[in-house]
């Protein structure tokens, strides 16, 4: 099985970088990698080509459009029976491609997704962050899991396609906000199996700030109103919880200033919420210092994206605006 690994790029050239040395360590080294330059001004030309020695390696510029249509543009240009996709600013397990070339051969899939974690180099911050975005107590948590909810949508940061299915499919017809997900949604739809690879895991840096952190997140919650504008019946309960757990926080704030003593029960709530969380990511991660930023990170996670689902809510649903 020979595996096309396409990485859409814009000015992250040191995590390409990054990424690219953890490739040449692959114990299964049947595959290309397709770079592709989305517009970048900083660009990672110059870095890419210092790979060409140790990777069958492929460099591409082109004009900005998108993470989505820079896929589409690698998928043209791969020679693969397997399309692999990851995110810039993931760093790839040495068997990666191994366990996922055993697994595919053991167990038919079409498509397939990857879970994420957090590598020992990561900052703390990093590492919170990826709490927030994996734990079992916020919503991070229903992602690359085999207990997710409804159908299985893989997330483009590790995620692969066959080629008949985007032969049959086609790429991307989103290039941002959900994108990967109302893709997995045809292909679904298009009758091909998906499933998730548990040990088919890659190390996801996210972003390095909470201030990133937020805005991403926010951008996330936004993405799931897109998704039910598209497919409406993708639209589940549980892309409510964070745009209700924001309006309950500030009912809460606003019973302390009203009236305190019925505050006291949502006081308790959220407080016991947030230990709950503290004392998971402390086991997880054997650090104080990074379950404290972890309920930071939850936070920001649970608040940031049920902003952005209210607010495209509000404009596109409500006031059908486009």
């Amino acid at each position: 099985m020979f595996f096309s690994i396409i990485i859409p790029l814009y000015n992250r050239p040191q995590e390409i970088n990054e990424l690219l040395a953890t490739l040449t360590k692959q114990t299964y080294m049947q595959f290309e990698v397709l770079v592709i330059e989305d517009g970048s001004v900083n660009d990672a030309k110059n870095i890419v080509a210092s790979y060409a020695d140790k990777l069958d390696v492929k460099y591409f510029f082109k004009e900005n459009a998108g993470q989505g249509f820079a896929r589409n543009f690698g998928f043209e240009h791969a020679k693969g029976d397997y399309f692999v996709i990851f995110d810039s600013d993931c760093l790839i397990p040495e068997d990666y491609l191994e366990i996922v070339r055993d697994y595919l051969f053991e167990h038919q899939l079409d498509a397939y997704g990857g879970p994420d974690a957090a590598h020992q180099t990561f900052t703390p911050v990093q590492k919170a962050i990826s709490y927030a975005m994996t734990s079992p107590f916020t919503t991070g948590g229903i992602r690359g899991n085999k207990k997710h909810i409804g159908q299985f949508h893989p997330r483009s940061f590790n995620m692969g396609v066959s080629r008949e299915v985007w032969e049959k499919v086609g790429g991307f017809i989103l290039t941002r906000l959900g994108e990967d997900i109302e893709y997995s949604i045809r292909i679904h739809e298009n009758g091909f199996k998906i499933g998730l690879i548990p040990a088919a895991k890659v190390y996801h840096k996210r972003r390095t700030s909470f201030a990133q952190f937020y805005k991403q997140l926010h951008f996330f919650g936004r993405a799931r109103i897109n998704i039910y504008k598209h497919f409406p019946a993708e639209l589940k309960l549980v892309h409510f919880f964070p745009a209700v757990a924001v309006i309950g926080m500030a009912t809460t704030l606003l019973l302390n200033v009203i009236y305190p003593p019925l505050a006291y029960i949502f006081n308790f709530l959220v407080l016991l919420y947030f230990l709950l969380i503290f004392f998971h990511a402390w086991q997880v991660n054997k650090s104080i210092k990074i379950a404290f930023l972890s309920v930071a990170a939850s936070f920001i996670q649970l608040t940031a994206y049920g902003f952005g689902f209210i607010q495209d809510f509000v404009k596109r649903v409500i006031f059908k605006q486009s």
